[in-house]
């Protein structure tokens, strides 16, 4: 594939590695889970050419984002179910929808905006609106981990929200989104080893969605001199 092709050197590396360190969990695991390594595979993928402003990458998490919701399912978090399913996965099409509306000229690379004020205020409203009926919701349907399950909602949906808007900060959005999942995912791990795979995953997520917030600060300062 010529997106593959595009990768850098760094970027083939760092792929490497998150695909090695899920796969070594998964096959190190005492119970193994192949949805969970499924959506690792499918995630990481996802996350490298999103760092990279390619609208391949939101098509993948839209994959990752069903498997994933799946894998929660059965742990009975059903806030990340829930945000998965119904929060990430459409904003993820709407994202494809939205970067392919805005392309950098004529590369397969997304167009960077910047956060107005107006902008800023709709999304932190939303997500405190957002955040709060989903804590009333996943303590009705009695969710396991219930704190970090609802600042898994938070941290998720700003993170989707500001990749819709093409912002850099949806790495560091993803990144607080993932030190939460790796949390929840630990103590998922504590009662069924087979979960393992998904917090060395989520700390390869990290890795990705950090270099994708630098990555993507490099593409705005290159696209506004070119502009």
């Amino acid at each position: 594939m010529n997106t593959f092709k595009q990768l850098t050197k760094f970027e083939k590396a760092l792929w490497i590695t998150s695909l090695a360190v899920v796969t070594a969990a998964f096959l190190l695991s005492p119970q193994r889970d192949y949805l969970s390594l499924a959506a690792s595979l499918i995630g990481v993928t996802a996350l490298i050419f999103i760092s990279k402003g390619y609208v391949i990458g939101q098509v993948l998490l839209i994959f990752f984002a069903v498997v994933y919701g799946i894998v929660s399912f059965y742990y009975r978090y059903y806030g990340e179910v829930i945000t998965y399913l119904f929060m990430s996965a459409p904003i993820a099409l709407m994202s494809v929808i939205s970067w392919l509306r805005h392309p950098y000229k004529d590369t397969n690379e997304v167009e960077v905006s910047r956060l107005s004020k107006k902008k800023v205020i709709i999304l932190s409203v939303s997500a405190v609106i957002v955040t709060a009926a989903f804590y009333f919701i996943l303590k009705a349907l009695d969710n396991n981990n219930i704190f970090f399950s609802t600042l898994s909602v938070l941290t998720s949906f700003s993170a989707a929200s500001l990749t819709f808007l093409r912002s850099p900060l949806y790495g560091l959005g993803y990144a607080a989104n993932d030190l939460v999942l790796i949390v929840l995912w630990v103590l998922a791990s504590i009662d069924n080893p087979a979960y393992i795979p998904m917090i060395f995953c989520f700390v390869m997520f990290l890795a990705n969605d950090l270099y994708g917030f630098f990555n993507w600060t490099k593409m705005q300062k290159r696209q506004s001199v070119r502009s």
